[in-house]
């Protein structure tokens, strides 16, 4: 079977090295002339990114955990996503260094104190402690899962595929409570004087959005160079559209009911935050990120014939992606920038982790077959049909 094949399809190292050196360069510069401006690129990118491997390892776990059999040719995809993981983690620890630029916690005591906030559990070190803990945690599950998945390329054995569903189990519930948590610290408390008990489940719509769009592009990109191209067919993209248009729209259910609860009550200490967001400068970019996190992908791909078009799933999946990025943006950016800029300075440090991802993402895909040989959903999965 031609689609279990290890591909090759890594980025050149001089490539990746001359675009992290950009991305070095341009954080250099920036922290030269505006501080606030390079540590929220790297808040959002490295968010990015962490939301890149947490949705992979998600995608894994509710395949395993609802038993689905037509996704077993392309976990592997989903498991490659993991490999971003180590890189993301060092990104967002890297953040102690830039803290003063972005949280209320880290001033001086009297500030965080009359902002509300408990100085006790935001202090500093126990809040990067819990990050560190929480990314080594992450770690720990997506090292087990991989590892249960290797195994079953050299054995048979029905252990370890019911050890991936026992790990799936677990990871979900220690990941819902994690997760809350780590949104809260790294995002919500940007602005600590906003509070949304919606907060934490739009943030993790966002993750499950990105996941399932990464991996709808990458397979899309194998099955267009024939890697997967014995397991991969019609029916199985039809299902990746399926996803990617039910996950979209939960998001944007999401981030409708917190929006219109949110006007509704017209409470001064939660409207702040959309009334930075919808006045002048940020208004483009609030509309824009609606339409290309739901609208615009909903209108693509409710007709059938597009959720089987490799073509128009591979552009849906790039622009979702985008529109992920968009929406970590506007989460971060104005609470910490007067006005929005994108510039050069955004795109050099965003190629640089987008580097990175590449090299991470390949390397894991080249170092194991591209389907897991025993998986006693593979059958199953190669007879799939609509």
């Amino acid at each position: 079977m031609s689609g279990v094949r290890r591909v090759a399809m890594r980025a050149p190292i001089a490539l990746t090295l001359a675009m992290s050196f950009a991305g070095l360069v341009a954080i250099a510069v920036g922290l030269g002339r505006d501080p606030a401006r390079i540590w929220t690129s790297l808040l959002v990118d490295g968010f990015y990114v962490l939301s890149l491997a947490l949705g992979g390892m998600l995608f894994i776990a509710v395949q395993h955990l609802s038993g689905a059999a037509w996704s077993a040719g392309m976990r592997r995809v989903a498991e490659a996503m993991m490999a971003t993981l180590p890189v993301a983690a060092v990104m967002m620890l890297a953040l102690f260094f830039g803290r003063g630029s972005l949280y209320a916690w880290a001033a001086a005591a009297p500030a965080h104190e009359s902002a509300g906030l408990a100085s006790a559990y935001f202090a500093v070190p126990f809040v990067f402690a819990r990050m560190a803990f929480f990314l080594m945690l992450w770690m720990v599950f997506a090292r087990l899962m991989r590892r249960a998945s290797s195994h079953q390329d050299t054995s048979a054995d029905p252990i370890h595929h019911r050890r991936m569903v026992r790990y799936s189990a677990i990871f979900v519930v220690v990941f819902a409570c994690s997760f809350s948590l780590a949104s809260i610290d790294w995002l919500l408390t940007l602005d600590p004087r906003w509070t949304s008990t919606m907060y934490a489940v739009y943030v993790f719509s966002g993750v499950l959005v990105e996941g399932v769009a990464a991996v709808t592009l990458v397979v899309v990109l194998l099955h267009e160079h024939g890697h997967l191209a014995d397991v991969v067919n019609a029916n199985h993209l039809h299902d990746l559209g399926k996803l990617l248009l039910a996950f979209t729209t939960f998001w944007a259910y999401i981030w409708l009911s917190q929006y219109l609860l949110i006007w509704y009550s017209n409470l001064p200490e939660e409207a702040g935050h959309y009334v930075v967001r919808t006045g002048s400068g940020w208004l483009p970019l609030f509309a824009v990120n609606f339409l290309v996190n739901w609208l615009v992908p909903f209108c693509l791909l409710l007709p059938r014939v597009s959720k089987r078009s490799p073509s128009m799933l591979k552009w849906v999946a790039v622009l979702v992606l985008i529109g992920r990025w968009l929406d970590i943006y506007l989460l971060v950016s104005p609470q910490t920038m007067k006005a929005p800029a994108v510039g050069l300075l955004e795109l050099s440090i965003a190629v640089a982790y987008g580097g990175l991802v590449w090299h991470a993402v390949s390397s894991a895909l080249e170092r194991r077959p591209l389907v897991v040989e025993h998986d006693p959903h593979l059958f199953d999965c190669l007879q799939h049909q609509q």
